[in-house]
């Protein structure tokens, strides 16, 4: 059995997508990253990718969407992970439960719309939460939203600035996307399509 294409989407520097890849090149994921597609031209993350070997497209403009759907179709993509992607993302019916994002908080804390990077680690000081983390979940029609595949946690400091939680949520989120990506990709996990609250996930034994 050949090894799962995944296609990444990126909005910022890129660095969730070179774990995977890190990963990958390990052995610790079946799969490669068969493009990474950024939403727009100015970021650190499109030259990193490119730095290592993978293909970056840059797809914008008002037909987005359909691009992106053209794109993925074309290279018959088993699974799309979204890798700091700011941007609301159509689900074509063949793709449900096949569209992964992580979050850098214990959501449903912290998300929604507009809640990304510093600005989730600032509301989870401002919250005076003594635990924060990340969420694998997979991807419905509202932000940061759907069934939750998985959850680290990590302690929040008396001290911290948004800098340091970030740093140490980070480190949670190299080992949590792979993971749940590894448990999508060998069918232990699966979004159950007939939820309609997009809340249900059957787990294989």
């Amino acid at each position: 059995m050949s090894a799962a294409k995944i296609a990444t989407l990126i909005s910022g520097g890129g660095r969730t997508v070179l774990n995977l890849l890190e990963c990958i090149r390990d052995g610790g994921l079946d799969a490669s990253i068969a493009v990474v597609i950024a939403d727009r031209e100015e970021i650190k993350g499109i030259q990193r990718c490119r730095d290592v070997g993978l293909e970056v497209i840059v797809i914008t403009g008002p037909d987005r969407d359909d691009r992106i759907d053209a794109e993925l179709d074309r290279r018959d993509i088993d699974l799309v992970c979204l890798c700091g992607y700011l941007r609301h993302f159509r689900i074509q019916p063949h793709r449900t439960g096949r569209i992964m994002n992580i979050h850098p908080s214990l959501l449903p804390r912290h998300g929604g719309r507009g809640m990304y990077g510093d600005r989730v680690h600032e509301s989870v000081l401002a919250s005076g939460d003594r635990t924060s983390g990340c969420t694998v979940h997979f991807v419905d029609d509202q932000y940061d939203h759907g069934p939750v595949i998985l959850q680290r946690e990590c302690p929040v400091v008396p001290s911290d600035t948004a800098d340091q939680l970030a740093a140490r949520v980070f480190v949670e989120e190299t080992i949590a996307y792979p993971e749940a990506i590894g448990m999508v990709l060998s069918g232990r996990v699966v979004m159950d399509p007939r939820d309609e609250n997009a809340e249900g996930i059957n787990q294989e034994a």
